[in-house]
């Protein structure tokens, strides 16, 4: 039984704890907020626990094993590095942490102590996902010429983190997943229109650019007519449309394409368009979250590596940074640190 403290209560929070709470090989011992009026909520709907507004009684407490961090990012780095320090496994919500050497602080934190180190890209955790990992690895669409995602939505804006930090890490985790490998550039571009004067950019707009020639292109935004999350993968044998905001038949596998034919009247070649058969497979339900943070506690249990790990955080990380440094230099080519 894993015994777990709860860092952070808000929005996602919140849904961290619902799924731990759940789960049979997991023990919620303590939850923690610096807000009274957010621990009084959730304390209405979770009696049972102990709830603290210092996160320092979590890390001293010898009985959790393991602590999830859900704050605002400008605090991840502190409150997981004192918890590797102090021999807990950390879950830390996306992005681990604002700083490329922050981040390898924290792995080699990690790797000295020997503590497990998971961050929350939720979609390497999707059935969907899953499937579509599985259709690039099979090669059943080919070679992958380029991949584009949309996670627009009029929602919720933030006043420290911009669009591209709060919303792209979800697509650049799952683009690298699925391609199972690092971008060597990445091009961004965005603008402020509703905080200018704080310089936080309610739409970005970033491609990431990889040695073999694949480009991957992601659309992030919370101010748009209507909430948007899909992403569109072109091969060379098939095309495949994952379309998260659908309540079934989340991906369309198009077996479309253009083929290199002979032409025995003049001995040369020309292009021929290929229209097929489109298939729907049948998806898997379950709450990406739920099995996130399985996940976690079995990595815990067998003491191995997250599919999410650091390392996985990290060159997320470099993107992000990378990207950043793009958009502050109105779309200039960022080269990826290596």
């Amino acid at each position: 039984m894993v015994k777990v403290g709860i860092i952070g209560l808000g929005t996602w929070g919140k849904n961290l704890l619902r799924n731990f709470s759940n789960l049979t090989d997991c023990e919620v011992l303590v939850c923690c907020d610096q807000q009274k009026e957010q621990l009084k909520k959730i304390q209405s709907i979770h009696p049972d626990y102990r709830y603290v507004q210092d996160y320092k009684e979590i890390l001293e407490d010898k009985n959790i094993d393991a602590v999830v961090i859900a704050t605002p990012p400008e605090s991840h780095f502190e409150i997981a590095h004192q918890a590797i320090s102090k021999q807990k496994d950390v879950f830390v919500e996306k992005p681990m942490v604002l700083k490329v050497e922050d981040g390898e602080k924290l792995l080699k934190a990690a790797e000295e102590k020997k503590r497990i180190l998971m961050v929350g890209h939720i979609m390497e955790y999707h059935s969907a996902v899953l499937k579509l990992k599985e259709l690039v690895e099979n090669g059943e669409l080919g070679d992958i010429y380029y991949l584009y995602a949309t996670r627009v939505n009029l929602g919720k804006v933030r006043d420290i983190e911009n669009a591209l930090w709060s919303f792209a890490p979800h697509d650049i985790s799952t683009i690298l997943y699925l391609l199972n490998k690092e971008p060597k550039r990445v091009t961004a571009s965005g603008q402020c229109y509703l905080q200018k004067k704080k310089g936080i950019e309610d739409v970005a707009f970033l491609t990431m650019h990889f040695d073999d020639g694949v480009m991957a292109h992601i659309h992030v935004s919370w101010l748009d007519p209507h909430k948007e999350r899909k992403m569109t993968i072109v091969g060379n044998k098939k095309m495949v449309v994952f379309d998260d905001m659908q309540s079934g038949g989340k991906i369309w596998i198009y077996d479309k394409g253009v083929e290199t034919k002979l032409d025995f009247n003049s001995y040369g070649e020309y292009l021929s368009l290929r229209f097929g058969d489109i298939l729907i497979p049948k998806i898997d339900s379950s709450e990406p979250l739920k099995a996130e943070c399985q996940h976690f506690l079995e990595c815990i249990r067998d003491r191995s590596t997250p599919r999410s790990d650091g390392k996985d955080g990290l060159r997320v990380l470099k993107v992000l940074e990378a990207a950043q440094s793009s958009l502050e230099k109105g779309g200039t080519p960022e080269e990826i640190k290596t």
